[in-house]
């Protein structure tokens, strides 16, 4: 699985056990309609941190929590071609 691949999964994940539609959490984050839709789709492969942490704010969490989940703490860069 790809790094960014791991984003899109933890948003999907959130949204679908808070009951969120993707719409609803770009009001909810303030983060652009289109950001939002070039991160899930994968268009956008590595999102800034701001974006991400008020991702995390419409979640109600810290952006360590967040950030804190299985796939992404057990990631190996070893494999990763790019810099």
């Amino acid at each position: 699985m790809e790094y960014s691949e791991l984003y899109i999964k933890r948003i999907r994940k959130l949204c679908k056990e808070r009951g969120i539609a993707i719409n609803k959490l770009s009001t909810m984050s303030d983060v652009k309609q289109s950001t939002l839709d070039n991160i899930v789709r994968g268009i956008t492969k590595n999102p800034r941190v701001k974006t991400l942490h008020k991702l995390a704010l419409a979640f109600n969490m810290t952006l360590a929590e967040f950030l804190d989940f299985d796939e992404l703490n057990e990631y190996s860069f070893e494999d990763d071609n790019e810099e």
